[in-house]
């Protein structure tokens, strides 16, 4: 998967200014709760672009709830509750960590051996975050 060098944080930066005091009034408005709605229905949408196998659709589709993502990200940054970068650093480390045949030199099984493994990774990370 290439990206674009900087255009993460371009649109990043575009989301802010959508929030700013020159911004959208929608985009201004919103609030996590708010959001909820367009969530599912740009949710369903994906499916829809998923099921129709139209790779220009399903581009336009992701587009539309990485937006939110981004939105939800932005509107909890400005609360000071988390940035994005929280939010990436946490799903990079959970998939290193949820994966260790791949980047840690655990053993490599059967797609089976492979769920089994992903479970007690996730409950023992569960019970970390209970104690």
């Amino acid at each position: 998967m290439q990206l674009q060098k900087n255009i993460f944080s371009t649109f990043c930066h575009t989301i802010s200014q959508l929030r700013s005091d020159k911004g959208c009034p929608w985009d201004k408005k919103q609030t996590c709760s708010s959001l909820k709605k367009y969530l599912k229905e740009e949710y369903n949408e994906l499916i829809s672009a998923i099921d129709e196998n139209d790779p220009a659709h399903l581009c336009e589709e992701i587009g539309d709830v990485l937006f939110l993502l981004v939105l939800l990200s932005q509107i909890n940054s400005e609360t000071k509750s988390f940035t994005i970068d929280d939010v990436l650093n946490g799903i990079n480390n959970k998939m290193i960590r949820r994966h260790p045949h791949v980047f840690a030199g655990g053993a490599s099984g059967d797609e089976e051996f492979l769920k089994k493994q992903w479970q007690k990774i996730k409950s023992q990370e569960k019970a970390k975050k209970i104690n």
